[in-house]
């Protein structure tokens, strides 16, 4: 089994934290070890010095036959077999080294063929060092903690302004074209606007100019149905004028195509504009379905499984399942089956199903399965989808088992039985 680290390690807060800490930690070690080191140094080379000058005083003692400083004498115990052996060999030298479990500086110079050695307390040195060592220690764990907070405390912020930015988009996903970051940064021309506020003004813009794109759309769609209703109303009479006939029949069949095309154009022009009103009122779900498909005109087969009661708009439910059972016979194969089992509604065909992109993505406009063995225009699930999030419900396409396309309606509002 692969090991996956926890999701919260993802986020940039956490990332953030550990370049920081990893930053601190390498400069304060980098900063602790050159201080320890110039300061050890310094320290030890002011003890070298004292021990080799209290020993300059020791070898002219020697040499006048004068009694010899304290700590000082010829191979005295102690001395570190290093600096014995240095001696002898005619060289002067020093040594740090532990004398009765104390810090000692040695220093020896050759005294007829044997080791002339002084000591110096050298524990006030090493006390100093070691006091040195935790102060650096202490500070260096003490920045840290401080450069952790001060830069979890930027980091959040950026990234609180970045949620923010990341949830507008979602919402302008979903939809939702008057969602803006709006930030205060981007407003004030006194500042000077950072990578953030760039990218939510540029989020604002392009949601501006979606929203406007759209609406133009929108306004188009609308203004050319509407513009299409007179003639056709027109042509449609003249059409009722004509002598009956192939001809005629050819011609009052393509009129009311258009016809039914501008209305369904109208219909998806008031859904995108968003300005729908839902007339609710409690219905029995098995009953009202039966009543849809018998409007519908096409044999279909209504299974009630378990019924309830809805609280929906019935004109825009019977809409849904009009154009969802009038789909299954365009482009389906029967029997067409509607099925209702509580608050779900299923509508099965036994064709060849629905194309891979409508499960994948919905419905589109103005599209239809190539080589399909019927002609559409891609409207009738776009708006039975618009209608049903109108009154809150769920629509999803896909195949069944065995074969065929269902699509499945769960209806929200499901109340109890008002009856006593």
């Amino acid at each position: 089994m692969r090991f996956r680290l926890p999701a919260w390690t993802a986020t940039l807060t956490w990332k953030s934290a550990c370049f920081i800490v990893v930053m601190c930690c390498t400069l304060a070690a980098v900063l602790g070890a050159l201080v320890h080191v110039e300061v050890t140094r310094q320290t030890v080379q002011a003890s070298r010095e004292k021990a080799l000058s209290k020993l300059t005083d020791t070898a002219r003692a020697y040499e006048a036959g004068d009694p010899l400083p304290p700590g000082s004498g010829i191979d005295p115990p102690g001395l570190p077999p290093s600096l014995r052996a240095l001696a002898v060999d005619g060289r002067r030298g020093t040594a740090v080294a532990m004398l009765d479990g104390v810090p000692t500086m040695w220093a020896a110079t050759p005294a007829d063929g044997r080791a002339l050695a002084t000591t110096v307390d050298y524990s006030q040195s090493a006390k100093t060092i070691n006091g040195l060592d935790k102060a650096i220690i202490g500070s260096s764990v003490l920045a840290i903690g401080l450069t952790l907070l001060v830069g979890a405390f930027a980091v959040t912020r950026i990234t609180r302004r970045l949620h923010q930015t990341a949830l507008v988009a979602r919402r302008i996903g979903q939809g939702d074209l008057d969602a803006r970051v709006d930030d205060p940064r981007a407003r004030d021309p006194r500042r000077h606007p950072d990578e953030v506020t760039t990218v939510a003004g540029a989020l604002d813009s392009m949601a501006a100019t979606l929203q406007a794109k759209l609406l133009s759309e929108q306004r188009f769609t609308a203004d050319v149905a509407h513009e299409l209703r007179t003639p056709l109303t027109g042509l449609s009479a003249a059409a009722e004028l004509l002598p009956e006939g192939r001809p005629t029949e050819m011609v009052r069949e393509r009129v009311r195509t258009m016809r039914q095309l501008t209305e369904d154009l109208l219909e998806i022009s008031r859904l995108d504009s968003g300005t729908e009103r839902v007339e609710w009122d409690l219905h029995r779900l098995g009953p009202l379905v039966e009543r849809a498909v018998r409007a519908s005109g096409r044999p279909t087969e209504v299974s009630v499984v378990r019924d309830v009661y809805v609280e929906t708009d019935r004109r825009r439910l019977e809409r849904v399942l009009g154009n969802l059972v009038a789909n299954a016979h365009k482009h389906g194969r029967g029997p067409v089956v509607v099925t209702v089992d509580g608050p779900v509604v299923s509508v099965r065909d036994h064709g060849d199903g629905y194309p891979e992109y409508l499960v994948a993505h919905g419905p589109q406009r103005f599209r239809t399965e190539a080589g399909a063995g019927t002609k559409g225009h891609g409207l009738g699930l776009t708006i039975a989808v618009g209608q049903a999030e109108v009154i809150g419900a769920g629509l999803v396409f896909r195949g069944a088992e065995g074969g065929g396309a269902l699509a499945v309606l769960t209806l929200p509002h499901v109340v109890a039985d008002p009856s006593p």
